[in-house]
């Protein structure tokens, strides 16, 4: 015998049931689901939150986390993009936007210590790390720091 020549079973494959086609054929009106009630109904019946008088595992676990709804993401600088500039030029949010380092002028940008700084800059920013900081001046370039409330045009 071959598995060309295998032939199913007699009854070895079930007939799908059909519902809702009349009294006459045994599974009309409801269709076999009862009458009302969440399993009658359409959709998901199984939810599995119901536990059955105890407390459902959702309430008995505590609650904790926050993810805000509009966070303040910074623009990342790094370092190394820095020397893209003349030495001891004034770096801030408008000389950053036209040499196309940072996207807008309305979101806040932060200095990071990526890569290395060869000239001395001067820096007009709200925030920069602090490598990035020991990095510059070690290059002899200065750092201002400007307050969080100001906002730079």
């Amino acid at each position: 015998m071959q598995i060309q020549e295998i032939k199913a079973t007699n009854h070895s494959t079930k007939r799908r049931k059909i519902v809702g086609r009349g009294p006459g054929s045994g599974h009309g009106k409801t269709s076999g689901r009862g009458h009302k009630g969440g399993r009658s109904r359409s959709g998901r019946w199984g939810v599995g939150s119901s536990e059955g008088g105890q407390v459902p595992l959702i309430r008995r676990l505590p609650k904790f986390g926050f993810r805000s709804h509009r966070p303040v993401l910074n623009q990342v600088v790094s370092l190394a993009s820095l020397n893209a500039f003349e030495k001891d030029a004034v770096v801030n949010a408008a000389t950053l936007k036209a040499l196309g380092l940072i996207k807008s002028l309305n979101k806040p940008f932060k200095i990071l210590a990526d890569g290395e700084i060869k000239k001395s800059l001067i820096l007009q920013v709200r925030s920069i790390s602090k490598t990035a900081q020991e990095k510059i001046t070690k290059a002899g370039g200065k750092i201002e720091l400007l307050s969080k409330d100001v906002q730079q045009k």
